[in-house]
């Protein structure tokens, strides 16, 4: 008696309990080009189909491909889970759409539908290197053998130099029917439209939960248009420019702040960008700060931080952090990266150039003419103020403006930072360069 408490104690401990299976159907939609917006979209699905113990998943695929970082994503994403999924191919599931087609427990097609070419081509839609189309084969073997395909015909879609007797010869690359998906065993059925899909799989009766996408999802799909990350970058680097060059904090700083946080936080959602670009890329704004700000002259910290700025950046939008990455991805990424540096110093020169009048962009340039009335004086009458104390009218960083003998005139330290309203004293003119020190020094 004893013992077979002693058992029924430890099945008690030891049992898992499981959640009850719910009436739900979940549908996800993939019917456009795939890109990285569309993982966190499935992921979400899934995890909610997961929630609610829900029968299966359908997935509606008519895509003629994307990125194959994005369906990998998804494939992933679609194989973590232990409840039943289905592709549902209205149409057609081409490129990419077939490696996520394959990653599913049962592949239904429409009649005329179609699926394959899955070999790997850049941005141009010319085919990449040997070592892309590997990684491919070796994806769309491992999906074809898990769901018990045929690991040929998968790897076939991917490379022409398989043949399958009675299908491809070494020439083409495999793209099938709905007839023939059947006949080779890659799709486990046919049916006319949605509701026979239901009803092939004695699902007729269950509670359809049709997901579409959602707000958020659609605003990180939006800001991670190669344009628009583009914009955000050269937003921030102009802002971050002109709060530099601007006296307290402003507008601009405020906006560049933002737009990176916009791209970085999008980029980080579709992983992207990891945590170490993230700190890298504020380690280097921190460098340069303190080159700006503490640091006199411009040497090594300032460089460092540049160069990791411009580094996060790249690996941000190079998508580094990926399981998948190609060389077109590294070439788009680094024009994007050129396209915004460049847009920021025009958008800098444009500024500075017609709005130097403007309340907002009045503090970006020096706007008062040198003339004598003023208190500018010229080079020949310099030497007459050595010796003479004044007062610095801004932080000498090392440069900036002090008021000597009644006249405002540029100045410059030794290298030491002087703050603002401290006296100061010239101790040698050279040219035109005045240069100063802390009076009492």
């Amino acid at each position: 008696m004893i013992k077979f408490a002693v058992i029924i104690l430890i099945s008690f401990l030891f049992t898992q309990p499981t959640l009850p299976q719910s009436n739900k159907v979940y549908v996800a939609h993939i019917e456009s080009e795939i890109d990285l917006g569309l993982a966190p979209y499935i992921t979400r699905v899934i995890d909610e189909a997961e929630k609610a113990g829900a029968k299966a998943i359908i997935f509606k695929i008519n895509t003629l491909g994307g990125r194959v970082d994005a369906a990998i994503q998804i494939k992933d994403a679609i194989l973590s889970t232990n409840i039943l999924t289905i592709a549902f191919i209205d149409r057609r599931a081409i490129s990419a759409g077939a490696l996520i087609a394959l990653s599913n427990d049962k592949i239904v097609m429409v009649p005329g539908g179609s699926i394959g070419a899955a070999t790997v081509v850049n941005q141009s839609g010319k085919k990449v290197g040997e070592k892309y189309q590997s990684f491919m084969r070796s994806e769309m073997r491992t999906i074809a053998e898990k769901n018990g395909r045929r690991k040929d015909i998968a790897q076939g879609m991917v490379d022409e130099r398989i043949v399958v007797k009675g299908l491809v010869d070494s020439t083409q690359l495999i793209t099938l029917t709905t007839e023939e998906a059947l006949k080779y065993g890659i799709a486990d059925t046919t049916v006319a439209d949605f509701n026979s899909l239901l009803k092939a799989f004695n699902l007729q009766n269950a509670t359809i939960i049709d997901e579409e996408s959602n707000w958020a999802e659609d605003v990180v799909k939006f800001l991670n248009n190669a344009i628009v990350s583009s914009i955000l970058i050269m937003i921030g680097f102009f802002g971050l420019f002109a709060e530099v060059k601007t006296p307290g904090w402003g507008l601009p700083g405020t906006m560049g702040i933002i737009a990176l946080i916009l791209f970085f936080g999008s980029s980080y959602i579709l992983a992207l960008a990891s945590i170490i670009d993230i700190v890298l890329f504020f380690v280097g704004l921190v460098l340069i700060a303190l080159e700006i700000f503490v640091i006199p002259g411009f040497g090594i910290t300032g460089i460092s931080g540049i160069i990791m700025v411009i580094v996060s950046l790249f690996l941000a939008l190079a998508g580094t952090n990926l399981p998948y990455v190609d060389s077109s991805m590294i070439s788009i990424a680094f024009i994007q990266l050129s396209s915004s540096l460049v847009g920021a110093i025009l958008l800098i020169f444009l500024f500075a150039k017609f709005l130097p009048k403007t309340n907002s962009f009045s503090r970006l340039i020096l706007a008062d003419s040198e003339k004598t009335n003023k208190g500018f004086v010229a080079a020949n009458r310099l030497s007459k103020i050595i010796g003479k104390e004044g007062v610095a009218l801004t932080t000498l960083r090392p440069a900036g403006m002090a008021r000597i003998d009644g006249k405002r005139i540029d100045v410059v330290t030794e290298g030491d930072y002087i703050e603002k309203d401290e006296k100061i004293i010239v101790i040698r003119s050279e040219g035109i360069k005045v240069v100063v020190v802390k009076a009492g020094k």
